[in-house]
């Protein structure tokens, strides 16, 4: 069961993307629940230098896997990132931007909010 899905502005969470369709349950949201032990909350746009640092830490996401209907992201595609890799790629130089309005308030037990509004896409 999803934790209630509001954003770190307090309001009512946005969507992230359909194409591709992301989040920890595929409903396009970056919703969290307890079986979602990354917290894929943060909605962020996809940068070539992230994808690349991603890649680099173990985690490819720009590698179609047709077998798991993952067509691979491309810098400017939105999806749903674990909060710890966010900061990660943050204290790395290499975070990418957020849509705050899209990421869920629980990415706020792992992530600042200056750090998400420094990153903000908005």
């Amino acid at each position: 069961m999803p934790d209630p899905s509001l954003n770190v502005l307090g309001t009512a969470l946005q969507p992230c993307s359909t194409q591709p369709m992301t989040g920890f349950y595929r409903n396009g949201c970056c919703d969290t629940g307890p079986e979602d032990r990354g917290q894929h909350t943060v909605c962020a746009v996809m940068t070539a230098e992230f994808l690349a640092l991603s890649k680099y830490l173990g985690n490819d996401l720009s590698t179609p896997r047709p077998e798991y209907g993952f067509a691979g992201l491309k810098p400017g595609d939105r999806w749903c990132l674990c909060a710890s890799r966010f900061l990660q790629a943050h204290e790395e130089g290499a975070a990418p931007q957020v849509n705050l309005a899209a990421t869920h308030r629980r990415a706020l037990d792992i992530v600042p909010m200056d750090v998400l509004q420094a990153n903000s896409a908005d």
